[in-house]
């Protein structure tokens, strides 16, 4: 054993010193390149895409509710005594029907009497007057529930940009209801700075939103307060230059998108634009096909839903190509 231990610790200082020696001739003669965080092996370039021919199909989904047309006003157009109510609560009525007739005085003192009919077909949902009861003219005498129905949604001030060709109808689904039906006679509606907002209180002005209002066919049956979900169709465009929307800044009407040079360096372009779908935007001017712009504004963060060239590796949006 103590032969043994003599032999160890000679053998041990010598692998020490070839392991020294070895490093101390890298060191020499190759210098000190360590790969790491600190200094990669790869390129890293910022993703470019060509300006392609493609289709633009402007659609604008939104959430909606089924509301019931709102309850229309008879008011009274004499002030004097009611000598006649023909309808009770809960008739049926046609738009132009009787609802009452009032005894009163024109302005010369002469006695006359008013007939007030109703001004939409639908339902009496309110009657406030008896016969012999005095009433003023303007004064509500009644209220009639239309049998019809609408479709409201609330849109983005940014989505009025893709709404601006005035569409006229919407596809509406409703979960669980009947088959997808075309709502029509389409509004797009913002109250004003000031406006009375009416029976809508939480309606902000300012804050730019605006109403999608459509009416639903009266040869479909639903019920107030079903959700429902609007898809309008706001413009289709085929054969037409697109770009992806995040190599332009700016998305409607106009922007400015970064063209690669054949020299490798890029110069900022102005275009004009038209259809936006949310991932691709039509440049009507400005852009040639086949022209190489960045894929991504500078300075702006990527959009890592838009698929980049798959051919390379991808890592938070940037293209990395190993170095050989």
């Amino acid at each position: 054993m103590s032969v043994a231990r003599k032999w160890v610790f000679p053998i041990l200082g010598l692998v020490v010193a070839a392991a020294i020696a070895a490093a101390l001739v890298k060191i020499a003669f190759f210098g000190t390149s360590p790969s790491g965080p600190e200094n990669p092996t790869g390129e890293i370039i910022d993703p470019q895409v060509p300006v392609m021919i493609g289709t633009v199909s402007n659609d604008v989904y939104l959430s909606g509710i089924v509301e019931a047309d709102p309850a229309v006003t008879s008011k009274a157009n004499l002030t004097g005594d009611v000598i006649g109510v023909h309808v009770k609560l809960g008739s049926v009525v046609k738009e132009g029907q009787k609802i009452a007739t009032i005894k009163g005085f024109n302005s010369a003192g002469q006695t006359i009497t008013s007939v007030v009919k109703a001004r939409s077909a639908g339902t009496i949902s309110s009657l406030s007057i008896v016969k012999n009861q005095l009433v003023n003219a303007g004064e509500t005498i009644a209220k009639i529930a239309p049998p019809g129905f609408h479709v409201t949604a609330t849109v983005q001030p940014i989505e009025r940009y893709r709404l601006t060709g005035a569409p006229t109808e919407a596809m509406v689904t409703i979960n669980g209801g009947p088959a997808p039906f075309v709502c029509t006679d389409l509004t797009i509606t913002a109250p004003l700075a000031g406006a009375d907002t009416g029976s809508d209180p939480g309606v902000d002005p300012s804050s730019g939103m605006a109403t999608v209002r459509c009416v639903v066919p009266s040869d479909v049956t639903v019920f107030p307060g079903l959700m429902a979900q609007l898809t309008i169709s706001a413009g289709f465009a085929e054969n037409v230059l697109i770009v992806p929307v995040t190599a332009v800044l700016g998305a409607a009407e106009s922007g400015v998108v970064y063209v690669v040079t054949p020299e490798g360096t890029t110069e900022e372009r102005a275009v004009t634009l038209g259809l936006n779908d949310g991932i691709n935007v039509e440049v009507t001017s400005g852009l040639s096909e086949g022209e190489i712009v960045m894929q991504f504004v500078p300075g702006a963060p990527a959009d890592p839903g838009f698929p980049i060239d798959p051919g390379f590796p991808i890592e938070d949006g940037v293209v990395f190509i190993e170095s050989r």
